[in-house]
């Protein structure tokens, strides 16, 4: 019988050690995940053209908006799981979770009617293109009726995460990106089911990673079982949850609500546009989204000393994951100067075409300044792990004036080139709310500790 597996408490041993250790199969994860949604976009510029790759491409804001409010209830819901753990506290860690997992499956059977019920209004207000407006709502219809597969996956995961486990919900999420791969060819290049088949695909992919962590989450980890006391609902242990998981939810969604202006000035600048911004956007995400697992790695490490009340290693913590992100920026910026090219007419199948252009124009401009996203990720996930969720609502505010500016900008003559800083401007206004707020409440806690 296999062993059961001890949680990994982040509170003791070098900062630095810790967090790059507990980030990289995170990063790891996140690369094959955006591999798998590169592979997913060759599929489908290649197997369903330009006019499919912008139908999908238009969905991205709407994904992020709601979908975006999920993963963010999820990530929320494991801050108090962690919080605990660092306590030493066996009985709210499972108390935590069984309340996590019934608002889980609450906020999944609300958000999944109405977003099916309001999906072609939604993609009407964002004025998507009338030629490709019945193939994006063919797709994002399939997304969300995946949310509680995609609920199911990001509580699961955040929990392992929260206990210090961050390999098995990378090896999970191998075999979900392995399978999604399998299942696109099959129902977008094999049986012809358009982009619905890519949506599926996604779905499924990600509902198997969500049982496999589970499975993991009772069978394998130390200390973790199905107490029937623990069922029960809490009232106590539900309103914590919601005043740190709905803030970080809501964040995410306002966030997004920025990501919907772009869109609609994308939109507004035509197929071609769209087309360029989604194949950038999708390169870009390659590079980035590995910089927002470390981010995700902070979180629980200043989730668990929160517990402890060991403020003096979260300030260690933030100097060390802010090295590790400042030699990804470099290592990445370069990567794409050398790579740019090949990777665009990877995807378009040319690198001359005007789509191509544009592209090309995208990724060299909001490269230079990934810097400013790997800081906001750090200064943002420390606030989220000390439970100040309201405050990182008040940073998405800074994302939403940042990308609605740079909307603003694309109706000048700036065009294409202000939707290029659009996330830049955001990441940056966001970040300095962030590093002040993340001091202020350093030194609030250090003076309350002090006095005790």
């Amino acid at each position: 019988m296999h062993k059961r597996q001890s949680a990994n408490d982040l509170t003791i041993g070098n900062p630095l050690t810790k967090i790059l250790l507990f980030s990289l199969p995170l990063v790891f994860g996140t690369l094959f995940q955006q591999l798998y949604n590169f592979v997913d976009t060759i599929i489908i510029g290649r197997c369903l053209g330009e006019s499919a790759l912008a139908a999908v491409g238009v969905t991205y804001s709407l994904n992020f908006l709601i979908l975006g409010f999920v993963q963010g209830c999820a990530v929320g819901f494991g801050v108090p799981v962690s919080q605990s753990f660092g306590a030493k506290d066996q009985d709210d860690v499972h108390r935590y979770y069984w309340n996590g997992l019934w608002l889980s499956a609450a906020i999944s059977i609300i958000f999944t009617i109405a977003t099916i019920l309001m999906t072609v209004p939604l993609l009407r207000l964002i004025h998507t293109p009338a030629e490709i407006l019945d193939m994006a709502a063919d797709y994002i219809k399939i997304i969300f009726l995946g949310i509680p597969l995609s609920m199911l996956y990001n509580h699961s995961a955040s929990v392992l995460r929260a206990l210090g486990d961050s390999r098995h919900p990378f090896y999970f999420l191998l075999v979900s990106c392995m399978l999604n791969i399998i299942l696109d060819y099959l129902l977008v290049a094999v049986i012809p089911c358009g982009v619905a088949g890519a949506a599926a695909a996604t779905i499924l992919s990600q509902g198997v990673s969500g049982l496999l962590n589970c499975w993991w989450l009772f069978a394998k980890t130390d200390g973790f079982s199905a107490r029937k006391k623990d069922l029960a609902f809490s009232a106590a242990h539900a309103k914590r949850l919601c005043v740190i998981g709905l803030p970080m939810g809501f964040e995410y969604s306002v966030s997004a609500v920025g990501a919907v202006v772009v869109q609609n000035a994308i939109n507004a600048l035509g197929s071609v546009a769209i087309a360029a911004q989604t194949t950038g956007e999708k390169i870009r995400q390659m590079f980035t989204l590995p910089m927002e697992s470390v981010g995700m790695a902070m979180a629980t490490y200043t989730a668990q000393n929160y517990g402890a009340r060991k403020y003096d290693r979260i300030q260690s913590g933030i100097k060390s994951s802010l090295l590790i992100q400042y030699v990804y920026c470099l290592v990445s910026w370069l990567a794409i100067f050398c790579t740019k090219t090949g990777l665009v007419s990877l995807v378009l199948g040319e690198s001359s075409s005007p789509t191509a252009v544009k592209a090309l124009e995208y990724l060299t401009r909001i490269s230079v300044l990934f810097a400013i996203h790997g800081s906001l990720m750090i200064f943002r996930n420390t606030l989220q792990g000390m439970g100040y969720s309201f405050q990182a609502i008040l940073s998405g505010i800074g994302e939403l004036i940042g990308r609605s500016s740079g909307a603003a900008l694309a109706f000048t003559s700036l065009g294409f080139t202000a939707i290029c800083y659009a996330n830049p401007i955001s990441w940056l206004l966001a970040l300095c709310y962030c590093v002040i707020m993340v001091f202020v409440y350093l030194r609030k806690c250090k003076d309350l500790h002090e006095n005790d």
